[in-house]
């Protein structure tokens, strides 16, 4: 896999920045990867610092594919302006995308649903929320992370995750972290540093 190009995707209530470390540690393996990491489009609580794909005030497991369904179109376009200064909106083949909690939600939507068909994701401490297409033409590669005591979004959600991307046809990999809540860790660095090898 020949990755140009890792588009960040943050959580609920973050921003673009939070992420750029691990962009940082992926660069000194990679010295030549390009990364970008955009704030979400939507504000959080009123604030200019943090920011949301999607609102999850009063979310639920029977309206969070909606409020999914309404944020592709923002998400998409913040995408395919990266894409377009990155020269690459024709190389997907080379692009990653990496996800923390809301943003891996984002992320695997953006593949299972075949929109945007880029070479793999990296997904920390998410959730597979959205039905995955039957007649997908390309699968890209995943590496799930998620550290057992998260409190915020269960690890059985990547467990789950894994199993129905696996059963698609997907290459899945798992990683759970004993001991670690909803952040990430070195351990989980140290995975996606195999993943970009492989």
């Amino acid at each position: 896999m020949h990755i140009k190009l890792v588009i960040f995707i943050h959580g609920v209530g973050s921003n673009g920045k939070d992420l750029l470390p691990i962009g940082e540690y992926f660069q000194r393996y990679q010295p030549e990867l390009e990364i970008s990491s955009p704030n979400a489009p939507f504000p959080f609580m009123n604030s200019n610092e943090a920011f949301q794909w999607f609102s999850v005030a009063g979310v639920t497991v029977e309206n969070r594919l909606e409020r999914i369904e309404q944020a592709r179109p923002a998400f998409d376009q913040t995408i395919q302006q990266i894409l377009e200064q990155h020269q690459l909106q024709n190389q997907l083949d080379q692009v990653v995308f990496c996800g923390f909690s809301q943003g891996t939600i984002m992320a695997l939507d953006a593949v299972v649903t075949g929109r945007w068909p880029v070479a793999g994701v990296i997904g920390f401490s998410g959730r597979l929320a959205t039905p995955i297409q039957n007649d997908l033409i390309t699968k890209p590669k995943i590496l799930l992370l998620h550290g057992q005591n998260d409190t915020v979004i269960p690890v059985t959600e990547s467990l789950q995750a894994q199993q129905f991307l696996t059963q698609a046809g997907f290459n899945s990999t798992l990683h759970t972290i004993d001991g670690l809540g909803h952040s990430i860790n070195l351990e989980e660095l140290e995975q996606c540093t195999n993943f970009f090898k492989k």
